[in-house]
């Protein structure tokens, strides 16, 4: 009981940590000025290690939330708790300029706990999307002369999910998320002239979102010469209509803008005069397929398909494509049962490739990634805790047609704690 007590302070530590730094995420993707931001994959650091796939996965050792049917396969004895972050490097290019950033971000923060025989739960905060970019764009007009115009935007949009999942008959198991869908999306435009005596403009937007999310999850699997396991998984989201309460405030100013100078209120639509509306974000329908193999291979298979064509929010005419996503992976594992560290050690490889929502210039925004990853089992607590790190290069975008080409380098560590809480203890 002591271990245990020691080991829930020292999670809860995290967690603490993770609250208090959870709204200090960065990004710098001008991309994510479109839609709702870049939307983050909703897999834990061990699944994106593979690609992301996870439709058909389960495992009783993580928290699979791609697919609350996988849920199911949780201990019935353990807790499972998991955290994870990353360091980022993003490298942005035009056929002129580049430029460089390097930053950390929190990730998800998830548990999983049994409830009764054929029925277990998880809950957690994930993320949904990210905001975050700063472009500055300047041009030379006849009678004003230089104008230079400032683009920031900072933000983002989150998930507080509430899982459940059930067995239904040996193989099958169903699964649902109910979340709540919350975040805010901060924009400010600058327009500022070289000519003297000519009123600037500021054009600052504070929108706040939130609303109910579901998700509902299928899985089977089934085994033969006990050696080999075959999963299949589909995965429904509803399209989600969130209310949005949007804070407008514009400005004249002369000279740079200084919030005590020369300022002058064109517009302002805050608090009880805040503009009241409704967002609809988008259906997704995605279906999987994975192969166990005496549990040292998995490889998997997803496929995708996000109807952003729908997609709706106020002052947003952003123009949109319906999105197709394909993940692919592999995991290797020598020996689980050895007693030989290294052969304990989880091998992971993936790749993702999306043909992008975004439809700028005359061009889809795609995306390519390619992931590696290991998983390290830990003997400080439970030898089912882990700590799983990721190393993912993704490709954002093209340099053709005046477009911006991003480079992303992405380290993740996670960390799980899965103990057994629920085992009473025999004293001799």
């Amino acid at each position: 009981m002591y271990k245990t007590l020691k080991q829930f302070l020292f999670f809860l530590f995290f967690y603490n940590l993770f609250v208090f730094s959870f709204a200090q995420n960065e990004t710098n993707n001008p991309y994510s000025g479109f839609g709702l931001g870049s939307v983050a994959p909703r897999s834990n650091v061990s699944l994106n290690s593979m690609g992301g796939v996870g439709y058909a996965l389960q495992n009783p050792y993580y928290i699979n939330f791609k697919n609350p049917a996988s849920y199911a396969a949780f201990d019935s004895l353990s807790f499972i708790a998991d955290l994870s972050f990353g360091v980022v490097n993003q490298q942005l290019n035009t056929y002129s300029q580049s430029q460089e950033d390097i930053f950390t971000q929190l990730g998800y923060l998830t548990i999983g706990v049994p409830v009764m025989k054929f029925w277990r739960m998880s809950a957690g905060i994930i993320p949904f999307s990210d905001v975050g970019y700063g472009i500055t764009d300047t041009t030379y007009t006849e009678h004003f002369g230089k104008v230079d115009r400032r683009f920031t935007g900072s933000g983002g949009v989150h998930l507080l999910y509430w899982g459940n999942a059930f067995k239904v008959c040996k193989g099958l198991t169903v699964g649902v998320n109910l979340s709540y869908l919350f975040g805010t999306i901060n924009t400010t435009n600058f327009v500022e002239f070289e000519l003297e005596n000519t009123f600037n403009t500021k054009i600052s937007n504070f929108r706040y979102l939130d609303g109910i999310h579901f998700s509902g999850g299928i899985q089977y699997n089934t085994t033969f010469n006990e050696k080999h396991r075959l999963g299949l998984g589909i995965v429904f989201e509803n399209a989600v209509k969130v209310w949005s309460i949007e804070n407008l405030l514009i400005l004249e100013y002369l000279d740079q803008y200084h919030p005590f100078t020369g300022v002058d209120t064109v517009l302002a639509k805050m608090g009880k005069d805040a503009v009241k509306s409704s967002a609809k974000f988008p259906q997704t329908v995605g279906g999987g397929i994975a192969y166990v193999y005496k549990d040292k291979i998995v490889t998997a298979v997803d496929v995708t398909w996000q109807n952003w064509k729908k997609f709706s929010m106020s002052n947003c005419n952003d123009s949109l494509k319906n999105n197709f996503i394909t993940e692919l992976g592999i995991q290797f594992v020598p020996n689980s049962t050895s007693t030989k560290y290294y052969n304990k050690i989880n091998f992971r490889l993936g790749s993702r490739f999306s043909t992008g929502y975004l439809y700028i210039n005359e061009r889809l925004i795609s995306e390519f990634a390619i992931s590696a990853g290991l998983g390290f089992p830990l003997k400080t607590f439970n030898t089912r805790s882990s700590i799983n790190i990721m190393f993912e290069y993704s490709k954002l975008g093209t340099l053709k047609n005046d477009l911006i080409l991003q480079n992303c380098y992405k380290l993740s560590f996670n960390f799980i704690l899965q103990e057994r809480w629920y085992q009473r203890r025999k004293i001799d």
